[in-house]
Parts: structure tokens; sequence; C-alpha cells
């Protein structure tokens, strides 16, 4: 078997979910763009592992099978963290998600003024 098909795959695989995790801006779309990237880097160790055979016998395939397991995991606690956010700003765009967090009091040029009815706010 000839690799290159393959890895031409695998890395034009690669860069179409690295294009879409730096373009896109809705949050779904983003993770689907990684699991794109994971699933491309599954298709290179599984072709090494098929032309290499290096000392430890079906190693590529193991480490495939750790990457399904780390992107099942990822796109559990991915969505859950996009439904949240879904929840508590009513859109997944990820240009809107807040990076700080806003002060908890008030702004301090209000602190110590007189309110409408002569009394000093603290």
């Amino acid at each position: 078997m000839r690799p290159v098909v393959p890895y031409v795959t695998a890395a034009l695989l690669f860069g179409l979910g690295v294009y879409g995790v730096l373009r896109r801006r809705n949050a779904v779309l983003v993770l689907m763009a990684v699991e794109l990237m994971l699933n491309a880097v599954n298709l290179i160790l599984v072709t090494a592992d098929a032309t290499v055979r290096a000392a430890l016998p079906h190693a590529g395939q193991v480490f495939a099978l750790f990457v399904i397991v780390l992107a099942a995991a990822e796109i559990g606690v991915g969505l859950a963290i996009v439904l949240q956010l879904y929840r508590l700003r009513a859109s997944v765009a990820v240009d809107e998600v807040p990076l700080t967090e806003p002060p908890a009091g008030p702004p301090a040029e209000q602190a110590g003024r007189a309110t409408t009815t002569g009394e000093v706010t603290r």
C-alpha cells in the first residue's frame, strides 16, 4: 500500500479543521472542526501502523482508539459548555463570549455619592 494517499488526505482534513476552528463563529461548528482534526490524526496513526510495523504490534491502532475515547469525552464536555452558554446568553457565537468576568460591585465613581433621597451609598 502506498501511504502517500492517506497522508495527503489526512493533511487536507487537518487543514480543513484548522480553517474551521479559525474562521467559524458558531461554537458547535468549532467543535466539529476539532473533531475533524482528531479524525485526521487517527488516519495518520492507522496508516503509520499499517506501513511501518514497528516493535510494538498494532500500536497505531491502540493510539487511535485512545484518540477516539478522548474525542468522545471532549464532545461531551464541549457540548455541555455550549448548552450552558446558550442558556446564559441565548447565543452560541464565540465572538460574544466574555473572556473576563465583570466586576461584582458598583462602579467606583458611583460609590459614596448621595442618592435622590439624600442617603449616602457605600
